[in-house]
This record gives C-alpha cells, sequence and structure tokens, in this order.
C-alpha cells in the first residue's frame, strides 16, 4: 500500500513539474515526425507528430493529434454518428519509437526552422494543448486531423508567416484519388469507403487540402518557406526505413473476384429461372433484403451523423433503402403492379447510377460492375415474370 501511494504521489509530482512549461535550452530541436502507412486500414494513411528535443533538459517527448478517447461514454455510437472528441497525445520518444519500427512502419523527421520565441511558443502551447480540460477536439478526417492540426498549430506558433510552396510531385487529385493512393481500388478498405463517403470526396482538391495525408505534410513541409525565404525545414532524416516484404493479400479473394463470383451466381440462376419459367424467391428475398440493409446504412450516414464525407450519396442509386421492404411485398400476390411499376424504378435508378459515374458526379467502386449488371438482369426478368402473372 505505501509502495503504490509513493508512486502515486512520484507520478502527480513528475507530471506537475513537467507541465510547467520551463524554458527550453538554445539547444532545443522541433521536429515534424512523418510514419509511414501501417498494414490496417485505421492506420493505412500514416501519422503526424511533433517531437520536442533538449538534451541540455532531458527532453526527448512526442505530441501527435488523433488518438481514440476510449473512455467516452458510448464510444461505439459517438464514432459512428461522427460526435466523437479525440485527443491530444503525449509519448516519450523511444517508446514511440520503438511501437512504429516494430510495426515496421518508415519514420521521417524534419527538424523546423524556429527561432528560440517560436519552439518555446511551440512548446508552450503543446502543454497547454495537453492538459485534461484542453485535451479533446472534434475530430474530422478530411480538415482536422492528426495531419492538418501539425501545418495549423504550426503556422499558429511562428511569428513568420508561412508559405506552403506546391511540390513539383502534386498532380491534380480529387480527395477520393487521394484516398486511393493508400487504398488501392481493389482492396476492401476501398470497397468499403467507395460506398460509406459520397460524391463530396469527388471534388479536386487544393493544394492545402492536400494536406490531410501525412505524406503531403511531409512533402509540402520540404518546400514550405517563412517569409524571410528562409527554408522553413533545416534537415529532412530517414530515422528508420519499412522493411518490404511480399506479403501482399491474395487476389483471389479481393472485391472484385467475390462480388464477380456473386454477380455469376445471381445471372446463372435467373438464367435458369428463365430457361424453366420459374423465380428463386430465395434468391430475391437476399437481394432485395441486402440491398434494402446497406441503403439504410448509407442513408444514416448522410443523414445521422456529422461525418462531411458522407453526404451526397449516390450509392443510393443501386442500395435503395425501400428494398429492405420491398422483398415482403414480393410474397404477397395483391401488390404485383405496384412491384412492377418498383422494378422499372429500380432499372431507371440504375441507369442514372451510370450516368452520375460517366459524369463524373461520383466515382464509384469497380467491384459495384458485375454486381449492378447482374442486378438489372434480375429486375429486368421479375419484370417480365410478374408482367406474364398479372395476365393470367
Amino acid at each position: 500500500m505505501k509502495l503504490r501511494l509513493l508512486s502515486f504521489i512520484f507520478l502527480i509530482t513528475f507530471t506537475s513539474t513537467f507541465a510547467q512549461q520551463f524554458q527550453l535550452s538554445e539547444n532545443a530541436k522541433i521536429s515534424v515526425l512523418t510514419i509511414g502507412p501501417g498494414a490496417y486500414l485505421n492506420d493505412a494513411f500514416g501519422h503526424n507528430a511533433f517531437r520536442i528535443k533538449d538534451a541540455n533538459r532531458g527532453i526527448d517527448v512526442v505530441y501527435g493529434y488523433g488518438e481514440y478517447d476510449f473512455d467516452a461514454p458510448n464510444f461505439y455510437l459517438k464514432f459512428a454518428q461522427g460526435k466523437l472528441n479525440y485527443l491530444i497525445s503525449r509519448h516519450n520518444f523511444d517508446r514511440f519509437y520503438y511501437a512504429y519500427t516494430n510495426a515496421n512502419r518508415t519514420i521521417q523527421e524534419q527538424v523546423l526552422n524556429l527561432s528560440n520565441k517560436e519552439k518555446q511558443d511551440l512548446f508552450n502551447y503543446l502543454e497547454n494543448n495537453y492538459k485534461p480540460e484542453n485535451r479533446r477536439y472534434l475530430y474530422d478526417f478530411f480538415y482536422d486531423n492528426c495531419a492538418t492540426r501539425i501545418r495549423d498549430v504550426t503556422q499558429l506558433n511562428t511569428t513568420e508567416k508561412i508559405t506552403f510552396i506546391q511540390p513539383d510531385v502534386i498532380e491534380p487529385k480529387t480527395f477520393r484519388d487521394l484516398i486511393h493512393e493508400h487504398v488501392g481500388l481493389n482492396t476492401w478498405g476501398s470497397f468499403g469507403i467507395d460506398i460509406a463517403l459520397g460524391a463530396v470526396i469527388d471534388k479536386q482538391a487544393s493544394s492545402s487540402e492536400y494536406m490531410f495525408l501525412p505524406k503531403y505534410i511531409h512533402d509540402f513541409f520540404e518546400t514550405a518557406q517563412k517569409n524571410t525565404s528562409e527554408k522553413l525545414v533545416t534537415k529532412s532524416t530517414v530515422l528508420y526505413q519499412k522493411k518490404e516484404n511480399n506479403s501482399d493479400a491474395l487476389i483471389l479473394f479481393s472485391p472484385l473476384i467475390i462480388v464477380g463470383l456473386l454477380s455469376i451466381i445471381i445471372m446463372y440462376i435467373t438464367y435458369k429461372d428463365y430457361k424453366n419459367n420459374t423465380r428463386s424467391k430465395w434468391l430475391d428475398l437476399f437481394l432485395f433484403g441486402i440491398t434494402g440493409f446497406i441503403g439504410v446504412l448509407i442513408l444514416f450516414l448522410w443523414f445521422g451523423t456529422d461525418h462531411s464525407a458522407t453526404a451526397h450519396n449516390y450509392n443510393l442509386l443501386w442500395a435503395f433503402p425501400l428494398n429492405s421492404i420491398v422483398f415482403i411485398l414480393l410474397l404477397k400476390p395483391m401488390f404485383k403492379n405496384r412491384i412492377i411499376r418498383f422494378l422499372k424504378f429500380l432499372v431507371i435508378m440504375l441507369a442514372l447510377l451510370v450516368f452520375h459515374w460517366i459524369g463524373g458526379i461520383q466515382v464509384f467502386t469497380i467491384a459495384l460492375i458485375p454486381l449492378l449488371i447482374a442486378l438489372a438482369i434480375r429486375y429486368l426478368f421479375l419484370i417480365k415474370w410478374f408482367n406474364k402473372d398479372s395476365s393470367h
């Protein structure tokens, strides 16, 4: 008991001492760390953080934005609604370095060209931001994340204006194109993102908007200048280089293959139904149930959450929410005429989706192509089936 009490007192004393924002020495260095992509979707876009190193004061700590607040009440509900507050984190550099090298993720460092006053101001700002009452902030994937905060905090704590010069390697791209740089077109991560996010991410990103991605923080900081025409970055080094491996996911389990096989099965069953003059009711229940369920989720993400990127999602043109209840009507003969009109409506919706795609209003996942063909064939078959049935 005494040992635990002493440990607690030591922790409080250490934290209080560190938080007093003492004066950094003239040899202190502040740098921006850029972490390469990880193996999973939640870390596929990389990470940025500030490193404060002052050997004279025995400081070597890393501050980063975007840490989950797992203690928040109703964590998963708030996460889904886009109302979850994220945290600024502070870690000892050795621990930070070990975690990312152990995960085999590249670590790059850019030492910033700051005056002693700017270093002190930036350090004080981060320490004040780390206080319990200031740690939380409302995260936005595109406009207020772990990368954009690095840019904004740097600008806020420099006396001279920073000019971010567009690197030569930058080409005009939409937000969706920028996402696909990190999440391949034919991956399950891309599949989910392209279904969940709407047409708002198909607009071209401006130069400053590129910096929602950590790698572009690195690129734009590299070319950035202060008012004095001095470079913002004095030194760039690679602290750890990812070791390449050939453990790519099997293409056999990619969305295009899986959805393609499912679509072939749908078309084959439809062909057999046509030849045998019958209808596989279970298939229609499955198709209307699953497309309706996806449609309800898309509608929820659009209107029921604060996520800015889920608005104007025209995946609703194939995943129509009312499909979730229409499959019940398929079992009731009295609704056949209404069902025929609804099926014709769904075919028109699929045609509209193609025009949205061709016209560049929204880009859809490539894995949808075989499914859209299969749905169109099934709907046309059902129109013919119910028309024939109603004529008897």
